[in-house]
């Protein structure tokens, strides 16, 4: 009890929902946040319906999505959102009066020594007892934003077409916008709690009214009409609608019922760890891993189903059908039969591995995959179980490109062989993400190296082993810009179930790497 009045004193947001805690048994942090995503959620019908482009101008629009984000910021964190609005403003002066050569720069410096400093402010307030959502999270999303688009303002500005690639072609911005677009971008309702990032061409597109007709342009022009698309084509969201809603009342029941039977937290208790088996103490973490998952699952989902039920996210023509998945943030099917240790990245915050990609990745002169994890481990925060968690992803990540190059081929000359290096690549991938993404749940560093000596080390020892061992047979290289990668950062710009050629790819890829 005395927890959780602590929790409610510390909540600086509206408390109206305050007694219905009590009764979803969930923190008003985390009941305040489904309140208003709900809102958002009928916001977003009536948006799409009533506020159409065809309806009122794109002013109009800016104005209703900035307001209603703005209410949400106030009613989940009360005063603290002025965190959020001191960094949109600061960038926004950045873009309007520093050197344009030089915006991105300013702007990356700015905005994540800014979030740095809230970060700190949060482990002094809060400790390791933080709630499940605090203003930390729609800050990290505005960081994403006005970073990448100072970053494609400058690529549209100072650069030459022909030193961009195809991507940042696609993305470039050739003029400020205005405060009204800018504000719109970072603070609309649809994605100012919890994201996902997107490009600022494809949010003003969507306020204007192009999103979909240009994409089916793209489609049909590259591709000469041969992708099933025509012109009685229903490119209604309801259906991407319902779908992703139904799978987050699955995730949802699943958190409820199945999560909290299983405490991240137990896998660091003193009396587990001196007693129980190895065998054991690796069964619970596996399966405290996978428990912990669905609550992800379902904030990306239906934040994901929000933006669609605005008209916003259209993909692109899937065999006939349309796609509503150019925003996605996660692929659940992907990430839960994920056979290697990049695939399961790829289709983890697949967003904000776009935005490593496109903010680092692709500009970092060397040290590329080392770099854009120390990004994204500032990035998330500064506990200690986040620094833990990405450098332990680096030897992994090098060790199992070298096993694959090493070993793969020798598997694919009958399906039984291939079948079993699956199986056995899901079972060492899923145990490897359960080792790796301990830490990131655990936060402190004493509870991370009780749960690492507890597993002994061993895949930080296996996975140095195997990438010293296996170097000698392939010398590592560093990957170019423009070829596919077994690294955490994905730099093809296929969709993994593109309707078409190569050439008839969607805009962006929802399959970059994350590095959540």
């Amino acid at each position: 009890m005395n927890e959780h009045n602590d929790t409610a004193f510390k909540t600086t947001g509206i408390k109206w929902l305050l007694p219905v805690t009590g009764y979803l048994g969930l923190q008003l942090e985390q009941v305040n946040f489904l309140a208003c995503q709900l809102f958002a959620l009928a916001a977003a019908f009536w948006f799409r319906l009533y506020l159409s482009p065809s309806h009122v101008s794109p002013l109009v629009r800016h104005a209703v999505a900035t307001l209603l984000g703005l209410a949400f910021l106030i009613f989940s964190y009360g005063w603290y959102s002025a965190h959020i609005l001191i960094m949109v403003m600061a960038s926004y002066l950045i873009i309007i009066k520093a050197d344009i050569n030089n915006v991105h720069r300013y702007t990356m410096v700015t905005a994540m020594g800014y979030l740095t400093l809230c970060h700190v402010h949060r482990v002094i307030i809060f400790n390791y007892g933080i709630p499940s959502t605090d203003f930390s999270g729609p800050l990290m999303i505005i960081t994403q934003k006005i970073t990448i688009l100072a970053f494609q303002l400058h690529d549209g500005m100072c650069k030459k077409s022909e030193h961009l690639t195809s991507d940042q072609k696609l993305v470039a911005i050739n003029a400020r916008p205005s405060l009204i677009e800018y504000l719109s971008y970072n603070l609309n309702f649809l994605s100012v709690l919890v994201g996902p990032c997107n490009n600022y061409k494809d949010y003003t597109d969507f306020i204007e009214g192009r999103h979909i007709s240009r994409r089916l342009i793209q489609h049909t022009g590259t591709c000469n009409g041969q992708n099933g698309y025509d012109k009685t084509l229903d490119v209604s969201p309801r259906n991407a609608v319902c779908r992703k809603l139904l799978v987050c009342c699955v995730c949802m029941l699943f958190y409820l019922i199945v999560t909290r039977s299983l405490p991240i937290k137990y896998n660091t208790d003193a009396d587990f760890v001196s007693h129980a088996p190895f065998l054991s103490r690796l069964t619970y973490a596996f399966f405290s891993i996978q428990a912990a998952r669905p609550k992800f699952y379902f904030a990306w989902t239906l934040a994901d189903a929000v933006n669609n039920a605005a008209g916003y996210g259209f993909l692109g023509i899937e065999n006939g059908k349309a796609s509503w998945d150019l925003i996605s943030n996660v692929n659940i099917v992907g990430i839960e039969t994920a056979t290697s240790f990049k695939t399961f990245i790829d289709n983890w915050n697949m967003q904000t591995g776009i935005w490593l990609k496109a903010v680092c990745y692709d500009r970092a002169p060397k040290h590329r995959l080392t770099l854009t994890f120390i990004l994204s481990a500032l990035w998330h925060g500064v506990y200690p179980g986040y620094y833990f968690t990405f450098l332990t992803a680096i030897p992994i990540t090098i060790a199992a490109r070298a096993v694959r190059k090493s070993v793969r081929h020798f598997f694919l000359g009958s399906t039984a062989l291939k079948l079993g290096y699956d199986i056995l690549t899901w079972a060492a991938t899923q145990l490897a993400i359960c080792y790796t993404v301990m830490p990131f749940l655990l936060l402190s560093l004493e509870d991370t190296v009780i749960y690492y000596r507890s597993m002994y080390f061993h895949v930080h020892i296996l996975s140095i082993l195997a990438a010293v061992a296996l170097s000698r047979k392939h010398k590592p290289r560093e990957p170019s810009a423009t070829s596919k990668l077994s690294c955490p950062v994905s730099l093809s710009s296929s969709s993994p179930s593109a309707p078409c050629s190569d050439q008839c790819q969607p805009v962006h890829s929802n399959n970059n790497g994350k590095l959540d």
